[in-house]
């Protein structure tokens, strides 16, 4: 609540209702009071709040807020249906109702509703693959917002933006944004968030390539994790933990922790999330242990039912898509690999960053192992379009080294080689 703003919104609407401050006091309140209140130099208690929209005729909610209560059940409506939206995979619904939000004036002068929609209007945009945008909002936030954010908002913001940063390749800002909260002058004491926080860093030193960093505050990551003994931090620090004991070739280690991350997760209740958490522990598993494919395409038909019966959004649908269309590839399936790589294509869009990218690479993996090369080759031809839009910097990397290997078994050589080249150009070398 802005003092200056309330005491404005009295002195308004007692002149609207011809009253001096000396009437609108008598016989409760001294005219001297209701001074110091209209220039916001006191701050009225909720007692004195309520007698003077008692005494001014008017709502209390539109002497705190500025709005009605009928207004402010309409923003919060309007908040939900953005949330629900953006949760339900519809993308461009969100970032218009949350746009809306932002731009009505009503809204204005009440900051904890203003921080809802800009927040959600960020996240929006970095679902829709609009990473600029969001990470112009949510700096923006942090500026604007300031104190008035709560230390669990200032959290959440700053792994929106880290993740953001990291989604467009600039690694640095990723790691200074988390490194600014936990790696200050003073340590603050490890919450649910703070190690959430933690495993967003943890990525970010991963993608930056800082492997002895990384590995050196994943063990302080779980220890924390260990100690304050939450699902919530449990799950962040043993899922990230776990990505990166694969990149640096620990299977095993891998593997348990992935596993205890899906226990845990198991336990919250979010039927949405655990199918999302099993989808990735699948992904995780196949790579691992490739010889474990039928297994892993059995649970992955299991999380492909989940998501169908969640609000999951069309990006999660096509990462199982794609993962199914992975493990037909290994089990030598390549009609079956097709089918779920052209369903994975469906499903996404210029919004859903690198996945479509991903359609198109199986794509053409899948028709070149089943020699249609004239079809192999269209599909090439369509992933390297989608590469020029994608972020990181290494998955890009990661897609034109696929695109190169796919050209060498269609037999062509220079195009490999340039593919090569490109993956190499990516990130900078």
């Amino acid at each position: 609540m802005s003092q200056d703003l309330v005491g404005q919104r009295i002195k308004t609407i007692r002149r609207q209702r011809g009253l001096s401050q000396a009437q609108l006091a008598h016989p409760e309140l001294s005219d001297s009071y209701v001074s110091l209140i209209e220039s916001g130099k006191r701050t009225p208690t909720p007692a004195v709040l309520d007698l003077l929209a008692r005494k001014l005729d008017c709502s209390l909610s539109y002497l705190v807020n500025g709005v009605t209560a009928e207004q402010m059940q309409e923003l919060e409506l309007e908040l939900g249906y953005a949330r629900i939206a953006l949760e339900n995979g519809e993308v461009s619904e969100a970032r218009r109702r949350y746009a809306d939000l932002v731009a009505d004036n009503n809204v204005a002068g009440l900051l904890t509703v203003r921080i809802d929609a800009e927040f959600g209007l960020a996240r929006a945009m970095e679902a829709g693959g609009d990473l600029d945008s969001a990470i112009a909002t949510l700096n923006g936030l942090r500026a604007s917002a300031g104190d008035g954010m709560s230390p669990e908002r200032h959290i959440a913001v700053a792994i929106a933006l880290s993740r953001c940063y990291r989604e467009r390749g600039d690694f640095a800002a990723a790691v200074q944004i988390c490194e600014q909260i936990l790696m200050g002058p003073v340590r603050p004491a490890w919450t649910d968030d703070l190690v959430e926080l933690g495993a967003t860093l943890l990525a970010a030193y991963d993608l930056r390539g800082d492997l002895l960093r990384a590995q050196q505050f994943c063990a302080e990551l779980i220890a924390a994790a260990d100690l304050l003994g939450s699902p919530r931090a449990t799950v962040a620090a043993c899922w990230n933990g776990a990505l990166l004991a694969e990149v640096v070739g620990r299977k095993e280690e891998a593997l348990t922790l992935a596993t205890r991350a899906l226990a845990v997760h198991a336990e919250i209740g979010d039927q949405h999330n655990l199918a999302r958490v099993r989808l990735a522990y699948t992904w995780l598993r196949l790579r691992l242990r490739p010889e474990e494919a039928e297994d892993c395409r059995a649970a992955l038909l299991h999380s492909q039912r989940e998501l169908a019966e969640s609000s999951a959004s069309v990006a999660d649908q096509a990462r199982c898509e794609l993962e199914l269309a992975h493990v037909e590839l290994a089990l030598g399936n390549f009609s079956r690999a097709i089918h779920h790589a052209v369903a994975a294509h469906d499903l996404v869009s210029s919004a859903t960053n690198g996945l479509g990218a991903d359609a198109q690479l199986l794509l053409a993996a899948a028709y070149a192992m089943a020699d249609r090369r004239v079809e192999a080759r269209t599909a090439i031809d369509a992933a390297k379009r989608w590469l020029e839009q994608v972020t990181p910097a290494r998955r890009a990397a990661q897609g034109w080294r696929t695109v190169a290997e796919v050209l060498g078994k269609l037999n062509d050589g220079p195009g490999s080689v340039a593919a090569y080249q490109r993956a190499l150009t990516s990130v900078g070398l």
